[in-house]
């Protein structure tokens, strides 16, 4: 059926109605595989994907990335990074290039402006890339995407790597774009009351304790934060609700591939944070593992997204609850079939889209 099923068809099938559930206090819905039956495998595009990654990794396989050589770590990692994805716009969204003065330095920022009129919401987007990798080139089709979706305007921030800037500088980046986004409001023309902070990966942990940030000063610039895969608690520490173990995983078919699929990002975990850290913080600091603090009370509503066959799921829907039980409203969906990273596949997974759909409904939600 995947072969003779359009992607717009596609999209359009993950777009029909899903009551969600109640679980520890947060909202749950599933997507299942949108042109399959099938429970517990690889979507069918991310199968053809991972297949073909595989070959690759086959090749590679006689030079094995050395975690003690730093230099040739993150150079690989770079280079891994981003996917050729589409850009999905209808209409025109205008792109604007602009550097503003951070406590570190210049920021450079992407800013995506729909064609709606007015004062519109802003969306402060945060990319991945494991606080090493990752740009702003990689997130500008999503980013292109959800300004039109939401009739937003979406402010990607090019904040600064580690190792060669390390915590907190690019969190200082993406705090002094949101405190920016703020302050100048109506420069950019939007409503400094509707500011929402949006990241997948490390982003969103950059996102959510950008949020944490917010809350704790009291500065209450941030109104909603939408979390794609975001990494929680980095120190992995077990709690009374988390205990990583594959068994959460519901696997039937393609375990080979599978398998590795989730393990490999906990795997290469320790390495990146130890390079995003160089000693300047605690891992089990809550501005590093935000999982861990005790004070979400008061935090900004909350959308998560998760991949069924990601290492972080587990955590996420731990913060979900967390969240939850401090009395913030949440949702979660979790899209089955697809690994970490699979917002990066705009225009050839549909769940990327989807989920583009699924938080600009969010956003016209909750700034209505």
């Amino acid at each position: 059926m995947s072969g003779t099923t359009s992607y717009e068809d596609l999209v359009s099938k993950l777009g029909e109605e899903i009551s969600a559930v109640k679980k520890k206090g947060f909202d749950f819905i599933v997507k299942p595989i949108p042109d399959s039956d099938a429970i517990g495998e690889l979507d069918p595009r991310v199968l053809q994907v991972t297949l073909q990654m595989a070959e690759k990794m086959a090749e590679m396989a006689d030079q094995p990335f050395d975690l003690s050589d730093t230099t040739a770590f993150v150079q690989g990692m770079r280079a891994m990074f981003g996917w050729n994805n589409d850009d999905v716009t209808k209409s025109k969204v205008e792109t604007t290039y602009k550097t503003i003065e951070g406590a570190n330095g210049p920021i450079p920022l992407r800013i995506y402006t729909p064609s709606n009129e007015g004062i519109l919401p802003a969306v402060v987007f945060i990319h991945g890339g494991g606080f090493l990798a990752g740009s702003v080139d990689v997130v500008e089709n999503p980013c292109k995407s959800l300004a039109e979706k939401a009739g937003a305007v979406v402010i990607s921030v090019d904040y600064r790597l580690a190792p060669e800037h390390a915590f907190p500088a690019g969190l200082t980046d993406c705090f002094d774009a949101v405190t920016w986004v703020y302050e100048h409001a109506d420069e950019i023309r939007v409503n400094r009351e509707q500011i929402a902070v949006l990241g997948d990966s490390a982003g969103g942990n950059l996102s959510t304790v950008c949020a944490l940030m917010d809350h704790e000063k009291g500065t209450g610039m941030i109104k909603f934060q939408a979390l794609i895969y975001p990494t929680v608690n980095m120190a992995g520490v077990q709690t009374e609700d988390f205990n990583w173990s594959l068994d959460h995983y519901e696997i039937r078919n393609h375990a080979e591939l599978i398998t590795p699929m989730i393990t490999a990002l906990g795997e290469s975990g320790g390495a990146v944070y130890q390079l995003y850290l160089q000693n300047n913080a605690e891992i089990t600091d809550p501005h590093v593992s935000p999982l861990l603090s005790d004070k979400l009370g008061g935090m900004p509503e909350t959308l998560i997204a998760i991949a069924q066959y990601d290492y972080l799921a587990v955590e996420c829907e731990v913060y979900a609850a967390k969240l939850a039980r401090s009395g913030v409203p949440t949702k979660l969906i979790q899209y089955n079939g697809v690994d970490h990273a699979f917002m990066d596949k705009i225009g050839l997974y549909p769940q990327a889209e989807d989920l583009m759909n699924e938080i600009a409904k969010e956003i016209k939600r909750v700034f209505a």
